[in-house]
């Protein structure tokens, strides 16, 4: 057996090449891009990590947009792009956002370094969620900045985001409260959707921003629609600036998978339409587009309420923003589901295989048609898209044309429809909820085409308001107020100009009367003058008047007067009375309270003299005390807040005071109420006793019989007068015993000891007449007993 001889493999560790010597390696051959040349990310002198994380997430090969903007950007070129929806804008500005501050080596405490700003909340939090993807290798942190967030926790992280995605608004109060934010070292500055962020919706706020920002920067504009011009561009200071427009020289603006078509429909069949094209294509993925949330809102309601066998979503801007990712995740999930949604979902988003695209409301210029149409057909993929035209509207198809954007008109046929107005009507007739969403949806529509700017293609009076209300469920249509005013302020400046007419036609008749008038004013006016030179060198003593002065007494003093200019007294009554007309709203009220800075649940009490009654337990009565109260001074002086709580004292201790005099004074009140009853309830026994007294002396009004001998000595005494001697023997004793109880009982007091005594003489007193007609009783059967002998 041969022996295995152990080899020892010995690993030399690779030298670690510095990362600055890595960084300049990279920017080296920054000059040697060719756009011609290169197709795959791995062509372009990119760091590891980027590269890292573009392969993670199957991003291999370029776009054109990418292809010939990442090289210029990287160059440090201000850049103009331009390309088709669905072309991978996105990645081609923020790989060169990630390379330049890996390039410089930017650090958590270099600040912020890098500003995109998006139109949409939607907008930013895909771009922010593509930046986590391909950015994840790299030391750099980022953040999302948008409205419907909470606002406290962005602005403690605020100074320690090197990458900052946000939308205007919310920038701009960044930049006004929160002391965190710096952007002093700034490095690059990019647009997504610039044509929309520097429109007009978003002027003011973007020139504050752009105000703020260091000049010495590196500006990048994004766009399916790029705008070009030169005030835009002005504003944003750019330096020689590069316009990339990959599809400027192509026959179509739109992608060529985009299959595109419309429909001219009349406004009452729009609802039956799209019922019954949702019941034709179950299977598919749907993106129906709105002018205005409300009618987003009321037609998601009430198709949930049918249930036509699709999961149905809205987008819409009112809703909270939490609840608006919710659904953006949920319908980029979903295989089959359909999305009601306002022009919020048709900027810049990247919804996965979308099939169809529906605009119901004709869009306001081809710009917003080409971002709505390009949510389908995205990265090559092929997608169908629908506009709804009504037949006043068939003026933007040839706009769309000269733009070049291929459309063809398409048929519905007829015995597909089904109409859902019975349901609907039955549905708004039980729920009111839902009925007056419906209300709120038609004036939003009719609202959203009198906002239209071009008004060849829309036009209000065109519009048939009764059968469309009825389309949607309401058998009564709603008032729509803004146009009512509207007529009614049509009206008032028609009378103007009619009654303007007359007078200057007047006027004109009274021409030369004005001429003659106004000659004569300012000779007159020359007189006065002259007079009044004269008044200064002579004495008023020396003053006296000639007939000539009269003269000028009747003379019509009158200037030329433009008619033009006087208000006529009629249409102001008029005018009074249409303002006075208008109801007062509860925050018209509101505004008033707070204007006169009346507190609410205040009370006030007054004097007799009429001054106000202060409460020394919430208000601090002192003089010392108010004034320290008024004055602005900063910090608290100790001293001064010594003597005001003495003083206050003061005016507790007497408030202390008058409290125990109230208790004091309140029990005397009740010992008082306490003795009353019990001398009310003594004066009524009194009168009882007296009573009896009188009925007592009524029955024993009999003769007396004195002089008659004692029958006990003649014939001893009887049995029944020992018996009743005993009897009152007894109620004696029980009397004074009572007497004795109520010694005991009875609080000590005069008064009562009074009353006691002169009880016991009245019962004395009937105790002694008891006993004498005992005594009469026996006189009188020994008179008997003689008088039968």
């Amino acid at each position: 057996m041969s022996k295995k001889k152990k080899v020892r493999i010995y690993r030399t560790k690779k030298k670690q090449v510095p990362e600055t010597q890595i960084i300049a390696n990279l920017q080296s051959k920054y000059d040697a891009i060719d756009e011609t040349k290169v197709t795959k990310f791995t062509d372009l002198p990119l760091s590891s990590k980027t590269l890292k994380g573009l392969a993670e997430n199957n991003y291999f090969e370029m776009t054109d947009i990418q292809r010939q903007s990442i090289g210029l950007a990287l160059r440090g070129n201000d850049i103009l792009g331009a390309a088709k929806t669905g072309s991978g804008k996105t990645l081609a500005f923020l790989i060169p956002v990630l390379e330049i501050l890996y390039c410089k080596q930017w650090t958590r405490l270099d600040g912020l370094g890098a500003l995109i700003i998006t139109p949409t909340r939607e907008l930013a939090y895909q771009i922010y969620e593509t930046l986590r993807k391909v950015g994840q290798y790299h030391d750099i942190s980022a953040g999302l900045i948008i409205g419907g967030k909470d606002l406290k926790f962005e602005k403690r992280r605020m100074d320690q985001c090197n990458i900052v995605i946000c939308t205007p608004g919310r920038l701009l109060q960044h930049m006004d409260e929160n002391p965190l934010f710096d952007c002093i070292n700034m490095q690059l500055l990019i647009l997504d959707e610039a044509d929309r962020c520097l429109d007009m919706g978003f002027e003011q706020t973007m020139n504050s921003i752009i105000e703020n920002l260091p000049p010495k920067r590196q500006t990048l504009l994004f766009s399916a629609t790029q705008t070009k011009s030169v005030r835009d561009l002005a504003r944003l200071s750019l330096k020689d600036p590069l316009y990339v427009s990959v599809h400027e020289h192509s026959k179509h603006i739109t992608p060529e998978t985009l299959q595109q078509s419309y429909v001219v429909c009349a406004l009452e069949d729009k609802i039956s339409m799209l019922w019954s094209f949702i019941r034709n294509h179950l299977k598919q993925k749907i993106i129906i587009f709105f002018s205005s949330c409300k009618q987003v809102k009321y037609i998601n309601e009430i198709f949930c309420r049918l249930r036509p066998g699709i999961s149905l979503l809205a987008l819409y801007g009112t809703l909270h923003q939490l609840k608006r990712m919710e659904i953006y995740e949920t319908f980029c999930r979903k295989q089959f589901a359909v999305l009601f949604a306002t022009d919020i979902a048709a900027r810049g988003l990247d919804f996965p295989a979308v099939n169809w695209v529906i605009q119901m409301d004709c869009p306001e210029d081809v710009n917003a048609y080409i971002h709505r149409a390009g949510r389908t057909a995205r990265f090559q993929q092929n997608g169908e898209c629908l506009l709804v035209l009504l037949p006043s509207e068939e003026k933007m198809i040839q706009k769309l044309k000269e733009c070049k954007i291929p459309i063809s008109m398409i048929q519905i046929n007829p015995n597909k429809l089904q109409s859902p107005q019975r349901k609907m009507e039955a549905l708004l007739a039980r729920d009111v909820s839902l009925k007056e969403s419906a209300q709120r949806a038609f004036v939003a529509y009719v609202r959203s085409i009198f906002l239209m700017k071009d008004k060849e293609i829309f036009n209000v009076h065109t519009l048939n308001t009764d059968l469309f209300s009825r389309s949607l469920g309401l058998a009564i249509p709603p008032r729509i107020r803004f146009l009512q005013r509207l007529e009614q302020k049509k009206q008032l400046t028609n009378q103007h100009i009619e009654e303007n007419k007359q007078i200057i036609s007047d006027s004109e008749i009274n021409c030369n009367i004005n001429e003659q008038i106004n000659i004569e004013y300012y000779n007159h006016n020359d007189k006065e003058k002259e007079q009044k030179n004269i008044s200064q060198t002579i004495n008023l003593n020396d003053f006296t008047l000639d007939d000539s002065d009269d003269d000028d007494i009747l003379t019509v003093k009158r200037k030329n007067i433009n008619f033009d200019d006087i208000p006529v007294a009629i249409n102001d009554k008029e005018d009074d009375a249409s303002n006075k007309k208008k109801a007062v709203t509860k925050a018209a009220v509101a505004k008033k309270i707070l204007r006169k800075k009346i507190l609410p649940n205040k009370k006030i009490i007054f004097n007799e003299e009429g001054k106000e009654l202060l409460n020394p337990s919430k208000v601090k009565i002192s003089e010392l005390a108010r004034q320290y109260e008024n004055e602005e001074d900063s910090g608290i002086n100790i001293e001064i807040a010594k003597q005001i709580l003495r003083e206050e004292d003061k005016f507790d201790k007497q408030r202390f005071r008058e409290k125990i005099k109230e208790k004091h004074r309140e029990e005397k009140r009740k010992l008082k109420a306490n003795k009353k009853k019990e001398d009310d309830t003594d004066g009524e026994n009194e009168i009882e006793d007296t009573t009896k007294d009188y009925s007592s002396d009524n029955e024993h009004n009999e003769p007396d019989l004195s002089w008659l001998p004692d029958p006990d000595k003649i014939y001893g005494k009887q049995q029944e007068s020992s018996k009743e001697i005993l009897n009152i023997s007894e109620s004696e004793k029980s009397e004074e015993e009572s007497e004795e109880e109520s010694k005991i009982h009875r609080p000590f007091k005069r008064k009562l000891i009074v009353q006691n005594e002169c009880k016991k003489k009245k019962k004395k007193q009937r105790t002694s007449l008891k006993t004498d007609n005992t005594d009469l009783k026996a006189y009188e059967e020994l008179a008997l007993q003689l008088l039968q002998n």
